[in-house]
């Protein structure tokens, strides 16, 4: 079998909607893709609503880590398949050169952590940025990657972001 394709997830603080792309890449994607998450200005801790919402839908969190994308950039780094920007900021900065020539889109959804109020209402944030997310992979999943050239899987790819 040949190795699953690598995707990367990337948002500023990787804290919440890219670590959530992560796990749920991993979860849903598994054995033909492996999913990870970084971002330009890490947290340093994963949310813990997004931890929360994770575990209610039974998704594994354990070594959960907000990491910096330069650890993506380095020699030895997973050889990239796809780069997926799930929020306007990283979007908008100029990335590192990733190995391998992946293909990138911008899936960008409203950042949940930064929903003001109680947990009731920073918990629905979550919800709505998880389903859109999820929803956005399970597309991605659907695609017949091996039928498709680059030019249409990146439009395809961009299309899914819009959804």
């Amino acid at each position: 079998m040949e190795r699953p394709l690598n995707v990367l997830f990337l948002c500023t603080g990787n804290s919440a909607r890219s670590i959530m792309c992560e796990v749920t890449m991993n979860a849903m994607g598994a054995p033909r893709f492996r999913a990870y998450s970084a971002g330009s200005q890490p947290a340093g801790r994963v949310n813990p609503f997004a931890i929360e919402l994770l575990q209610k839908n039974r998704l594994p969190t354990d070594g959960l880590r907000s990491k910096s994308w330069d650890e993506f950039a380095r020699p030895g780094a997973p050889e990239l398949d796809f780069v997926f920007t799930v929020c306007d900021s990283a979007a908008g900065e100029v990335c590192p050169i990733w190995p391998g020539q992946p293909i990138a889109a911008h899936w960008g959804v409203e950042d949940p952590a930064a929903v003001e109020g109680n947990d009731e209402t920073k918990r629905k944030a979550f919800f709505r940025a998880y389903s859109t997310l999820a929803s956005r992979i399970q597309l991605f999943l659907s695609l017949p990657l091996t039928r498709l050239d680059r030019l249409a899987l990146t439009e395809r790819l961009r299309e899914i972001g819009k959804a």
